[in-house]
Order: structure tokens, then C-alpha cells, then sequence
């Protein structure tokens, strides 16, 4: 169905009416990203399972954020509905159903396998968008990372974060001469806008084991098919910064981690990433341009990146210049918001001199979508309206039941379910802190009277106190010196006494 062929993935075809022109997406060119649009309800959601498949089947790993646990089903066969038999008739294709090797995730660890990352990893731009700081926050969060990385102390969870902002705090006078103003009313702000963060569930999500960007790039060794990740984001809806914040952080890990290879025949893996407007919503200019940088720059690590949202206009045009594969469901122009995303929607596909692009994306149906995917040296096809080929997976979700069965025969089930807790800031703070107040030992008598000198050297405030070479102390000059003085009077007085006595016999 819509699996490889050629090294392509066949995407739909448009109405016999027009033509009957098939869509493919070239594997080739999969890392030139794409971009995923439509209104609610047209059919963006199967049109991502059905590339996800075809991807799949390719052999290419496929990491996805479901958002309503709708793409659940693509672990299990479909099941030849009717509105599925009679959109395969109209594009001419048999239907034969398909299951794909699926892998649940879930950042809460409640439908998947926990997903983790550590602080440091995460890193103080992030982390500073995910916390909502101001730029001089920002600043001093920087100077925390810097002082943890200086004093060798790992900042894994939120309690190391925590820890250093408070040593941070009590030691501002001292740090400030070195890396600047840092007040400890700022790190205040800081640990309070963390306290929301806690709130927000996202404790679970920093700490160890750490998420291995090898275990989302897996291929199912029996078929031959990459693995599907899914990512549960239902509940992570409610906390969009955190979802925007791992998402981004993703993709950085990604581009770290994955070695240059330029364009290969198909790509390493490839991301969908579902509502990609949380991305970018009230994100700083420092943000954006990190966005930007590795979108442009991932895809020579052989990552496709796929945004699915609602309105071209959700995605900033630095970045929508970057996806060159498109699929555009209709759009509704009930507002003046509306039609302008009409008219930017039409405006970045290669015209078709059949097609009024403007008008016909007001007009599509559910499944139907304006196509233009890359071809040839990596321009993109005229656009094409058409009927996109249905999955052959399951569409929809699967049930609670099922995920179980599932998450319990996973390749991963042992390697992140139990979470680590190694020495890290915290612990190693806190015994600094229990040190410096622990009271001193108190001496053996013996042992305190050989380093005091005694009450004697008490009284004379001290002068029995060994010299700075280990020598005689000044005390114990004066002790054998009168002791000289006293033994020589008592034994001229003895002598005074026995001759004494000798002379009057």
C-alpha cells in the first residue's frame, strides 16, 4: 500500500478526473523535512500514520507525538473499514493490512516507558525557557551551571538544581567579584518558578537512566521495519512548555550525538511532531534561532523532521523555509486570520496552472489534501490535489489492555522502568554542609594536655605552645630553666646543711 517502492513512499493519488497522478515521497529527499497542515477534523492525523507507515516499512525508525492516542493502533493489523475499502478502490490500490513494531513512551510513565532526561543535559537555555525566565534569570541559571560544571558536581534531577541555587544564594557576596552581580533575590525567583515546574509533573522527567537516542532508532530485526515510537502527549498537553522544552531538546540530543553522512538513501530516523505550534508560541529570539539552526542543519545527520499543525502560520517562515514536502488539508476562511493563512498556504506551493490553489484548499473533503513533495535534484513537484492513501494499520486507538500487553513484550522494558538515584549535587552539598557544622572531636587527656601545655600554658596565655619548627616552646624554656635554678639552691642548701655539721663535730 503505501510502503517503499523505489526507494518511494506512495503517499495518494488525485481524482481520475484530474488525471490520476501519483504522489510519492521520495526516501531520498525525506530529510528535507515537511510540514503537515490543517484545520481540526480533515484528516492530518491518518495522513501522519500513513507516512509514518511508509516509513516504517522502509525500514526507517519513526518518532511521533500522539497527541490523542490516536496513532496507538499502528502496533496492530487494520481492519478493512469501509470508508478505508472504498478510498483503496478510488486510488487503486489493494488493501492488505499491516502491523508495525511500536515502542510507548511517556514522560509522566503512566501509558510508556519513562522518558528522562538529566538537568546538565537539558542545559540552562532550555531549561530557562521551560521555567519562563527573564533574561537577567536567565543569566544567573547560566552562572549555576557554570559554578557546577567548575566544582565537578553533576546536576542531575531538580533536588541537584535546587541544592546548587541555594548554595548559590548563600555564597553570592563571594561569587559576584568573579562571574557578576548574581542576587540572591534572583535565585529566589529562579526557585520558586522551579517549584511551578515541580508542580507541573516535571520531576519525572529529569533524572537517570537517560533517554538513549539509539533506543528510538531501532529496526525490527525479523520484518525489517523501523520502530514506531510513540510519545503519549495527551496529559503533556497540559504542560506545553515542558512538551515544547523535550521536544527541542530532542532534536539537539540528536544533533550532538548523530555523525555527518550528507544525504543518504533514506533517512536515520524521522519525527513527527504534532501541534509543532507549541513550539513556537511566545518562544524568545535566542530560542527561535536555535530552532532554526538545527532544522537547517539536522538534516545532514540524515533526520527527518515532519511539523503537523493547523495553520501554516504556526510556524515561523525561518523555519517553514526549511520543509520542502508538503501535504495541506483544507483550511476554513471564516476570519481574517483565516484567509490570510489561505493565502500563505497557496502562495508556498509551486503553482499548478489547473489547479486555483487558494480557492480549492477551502474546498478539499476529510482525506483529501494539496500535495507537493520534492522530486528530481530536490524541487518541488507542481501541486496536486488529492486522496490520501489510507494506513493499513489499525486507525484509532487501542485499548488499556493492549498497551499493557504491549509495553510488557518491549525491547526497552528492562532499561527504564526502575529510576536511578547516583551521588550527584545534592548529596555532595549536603555533606560539605553536615561537615562544616559537625563540632569537633574532643582531644584524649593525654593527647590535649601534650597539645595545650596543660593549665599551666592556659594561665600563661599560651606560651607553652610549640614553636613553628617543632621545637621547645618558650614555656617549656622557662619550666627547665627555674627547675636549674630551684635544684641548684636545694643542693647548695643540702651541702650547707651536711658540712655544717661535719665542722661542729
Amino acid at each position: 500500500m503505501s510502503g517503499d517502492t523505489d526507494g518511494r513512499i506512495f503517499v495518494g493519488r488525485s481524482p481520475s478526473s484530474e488525471g490520476g497522478k501519483a504522489e510519492y515521497l521520495a526516501l531520498k529527499l525525506a530529510n528535507r523535512h515537511g510540514l503537515a497542515t490543517g484545520a481540526t477534523g480533515t484528516g492530518k492525523t491518518v495522513t501522519l500514520q500513513t507516512l509514518a507507515e511508509g516509513f516504517s516499512r522502509a525500514g526507517v525508525p519513526v518518532f511521533a507525538a500522539d497527541i490523542k492516542g490516536d496513532l496507538s493502533g499502528i502496533g496492530m493489523p487494520g481492519e478493512g473499514q469501509d470508508w478505508i475499502v472504498k478510498r483503496c478502490a478510488e486510488i487503486g490500490i489493494d488493501y492488505v493490512p499491516d502491523e508495525f513494531p511500536v515502542i510507548f513512551w511517556d514522560l509522566f510513565g503512566e501509558q510508556g516507558h519513562p522518558v528522562r532526561a538529566t538537568v546538565s543535559e537539558m542545559g540552562p537555555l532550555l531549561l530557562a525557557r521551560l521555567m519562563d525566565l527573564n533574561d537577567v534569570q536567565e543569566g544567573v541559571l547560566n552562572v549555576v551551571f557554570r559554578i557546577a560544571d567548575e566544582q565537578g558536581l553533576l546536576l542531575l534531577d531538580l533536588k541537584d538544581l535546587r541544592a546548587m541555587l541555594a548554595f548559590v544564594a548563600e555564597n553570592a557576596g563571594k561569587l559576584t567579584t568573579t562571574y557578576g552581580n548574581v542576587s540572591p533575590a534572583t535565585v529566589g525567583a529562579i526557585q520558586r518558578a522551579l517549584l511551578v515546574l515541580e508542580n507541573q509533573g516535571a520531576d519525572k522527567f529529569f533524572g537517570e537512566p537517560a533517554l538513549k537516542i539509539t533506543d528510538l532508532m531501532r529496526v525490527e530485526p525479523r520484518s525489517g521495519y523501523g520502530t514506531i515510537s510513540l510519545l503519549a502527549a495527551d496529559k503533556l498537553m497540559g504542560s506545553p512548555r515542558l512538551y515544547a522544552s523535550f521536544l527541542l531538546w530532542l532534536l539537539s540530543e540528536l544533533f550532538e550525538e548523530l555523525p555527518e553522512i550528507g544525504d543518504p538513501d533514506k533517512p536515520k530516523i524521522v519525527f513527527f511532531f504534532d501541534e509543532a505550534h507549541l513550539l513556537f508560541d511566545e518562544a524568545p529570539k535566542a530560542l527561535l534561532q536555535k530552532i532554526e539552526q538545527v532544522v537547517r542543519l539536522i538534516r545532514s545527520k540524515g533526520v527527518g523532521v515532519y511539523f503537523v499543525t493547523q495553520n501554516p502560520l504556526d510556524v515561523p517562515d525561518s523555519v517553514l523555509s526549511q520543509l520542502g514536502n508538503r501535504v495541506q488539508h483544507a483550511l476554513r476562511a471564516f476570519t481574517p486570520r483565516d484567509q490570510k493563512a489561505v493565502k500563505a498556504a497557496a502562495d508556498t506551493f509551486r503553482p499548478n496552472p489547473k489547479l486555483n490553489t487558494a480557492q480549492v484548499i477551502t474546498e478539499l473533503g476529510k482525506g483529501e489534501a494539496l500535495v507537493s513533495m520534492l522530486e528530481g535534484n530536490g524541487t518541488p513537484s507542481m501541486v496536486e490535489r488529492t486522496l490520501i492513501a489510507p494506513p493499513a494499520a489499525r486507525v484509532g486507538p487501542i485499548t488499556p489492555e493492549l498497551r499493557k500487553v504491549a509495553l510488557a513484550q518491549s525491547p526497552v522494558r528492562h532499561a527504564y522502568d526502575e529510576t536511578l538515584d547516583r551521588e550527584s549535587a545534592y548529596e555532595i552539598l549536603a555533606k560539605r554542609a553536615e561537615q562544616a557544622t559537625a563540632p569537633e572531636p574532643s582531644p584524649a587527656p593525654a593527647e590535649a594536655e601534650a597539645q595545650s601545655g596543660g593549665w599551666l600554658s592556659d594561665a600563661l596565655g599560651g606560651i607553652f605552645r610549640r614553636g613553628p619548627r617543632g621545637g621547645m616552646s618558650m614555656g617549656e624554656r622557662m619550666v627547665n630553666q627555674v627547675t636549674r635554678q630551684v635544684t641548684n639552691e636545694v643542693t647548695k642548701a643540702i651541702l650547707r646543711n651536711v658540712l655544717g655539721g661535719a665542722r661542729r663535730r
